[in-house]
């Protein structure tokens, strides 16, 4: 196994050398797509180089001292090399599985930002608040990450929660977490209205969409209808009365977005541009995600948004992830935005499945 690594090594330091030319080259500076996608692979490359590095001094060690075991006489000198032999050897298979998992290619868009998208399902008015809850539960994770969430659009339930909600995520590598969460949550609780204390079963689906960059999707003014109204909900006297609101049609596509949460008209359609950019660009996407939900059970939810993922049982203060067969009684937490342990469990799992995957 380590010559077959130590072989690879060099083909990856090679490229890693010509990229890190390259993207010091003026011509290639103004070119600004290839200059992104230029320092993406530099800096995963770097990653490579690193735990490749790591992995020859382990190996370099080891020789030297099964060498000074043979020709040390001194008994202490021999206990010491003995010990650092222990210590070395176990690093061996550690190091190699995280070369593995780097050399096999991550979703290019788990770096990226993401817009964040819930909407309330079957269970009319409950399936509402559901939708509430949930956004609350990524507010409060965003919260606790540090990342910053934006919403864009909003469509309220008539008993609370929102029939609709549509926000920006930003962030470091925003994506490559919340990827997880698209897909039907089911909640299962005795709703407000429900005088006979009977639990029901209402349901919300949860979209999550890499952000797309400017020069990801080249939109021409002529294929784009833009239509301006007057903003409903809330946001004061100033946003209902003016015609600040934008709705965007795409008119190749179909795809409508709107944003109505600023009072400038000019913010509102930066960030209409901004959606329907993410959306065109996600029609593509969606089929490179075909391609491997069939492959991988912890990205189900991303290849078919109509499955169901997850459930929260109110009643019993319990939450199952359906992917990977995790149960969690800890549903205060989780719905309060506690959903680290989650996501880690499901980012492992994927992890081995890209192992799997991968024929090194």
């Amino acid at each position: 196994m380590a010559n077959s690594i130590l072989e690879k090594f060099e083909n990856i330091k090679f490229r890693f050398d010509e990229v890190a030319q390259q993207i010091t080259d003026p011509q290639i500076m103004t070119d600004m797509k290839r200059y992104i996608k230029l320092n993406q692979e530099y800096k995963r490359l770097d990653d490579l180089v690193k735990a490749f590095t790591e992995y020859k001094n382990i190996i370099d060690n080891i020789a030297s001292t099964k060498e000074m075991l043979q020709v040390e006489s001194d008994a202490e000198m021999r206990e010491m090399a003995k010990e650092e032999l222990d210590e070395l050897e176990p690093q061996i298979e550690s190091k190699e599985k995280e070369i593995k998992l780097l050399l096999v290619p991550a979703d290019p868009e788990d770096s990226k930002n993401a817009v964040l998208e819930i909407r309330a399902g079957a269970g009319g008015d409950e399936a509402s608040i559901f939708a509430g809850d949930l956004f609350r539960m990524y507010s409060k994770y965003c919260e606790k990450k540090g990342w910053k969430l934006e919403v864009t659009n909003v469509n309220e339930g008539t008993s609370g929660g929102f029939k609709e909600i549509v926000a920006n995520v930003s962030g470091n590598g925003v994506y490559g977490v919340l990827k997880y969460e698209s897909g039907v949550h089911r909640v299962q609780r005795v709703p407000q209205t429900e005088t006979q204390g009977r639990v029901h079963t209402s349901a919300a689906s949860v979209a999550v969409l890499p952000e797309a960059e400017e020069f990801d999707i080249d939109l021409r003014t002529e294929d784009i209808r833009r239509d301006e109204f007057c903003s409903s909900g809330p946001g004061g006297q100033s946003v209902n009365t003016t015609y600040s609101a934008i709705r965007l049609t795409h008119i190749p596509t179909g795809i409508v977005v709107q944003c109505q949460d600023q009072k400038s008209k000019l913010k509102n359609l930066d960030k209409a541009m901004a959606e329907l950019r993410t959306r065109i660009y996600n029609m593509e996407y969606q089929k490179f995600m075909d391609e491997i939900a069939s492959k991988r059970k912890t990205m189900v939810s991303t290849g078919d948004r109509s499955a169901k993922i997850r459930t929260y049982n109110w009643p019993q203060g319990r939450v199952t992830d359906h992917r990977i067969g995790l149960t969690l009684y800890n549903l205060p937490a989780i719905i309060d935005g506690d959903i680290q342990e989650i996501i880690e469990k499901l980012q492992v799992e994927e992890n081995a499945e890209r192992l799997k995957e991968s024929e090194i």
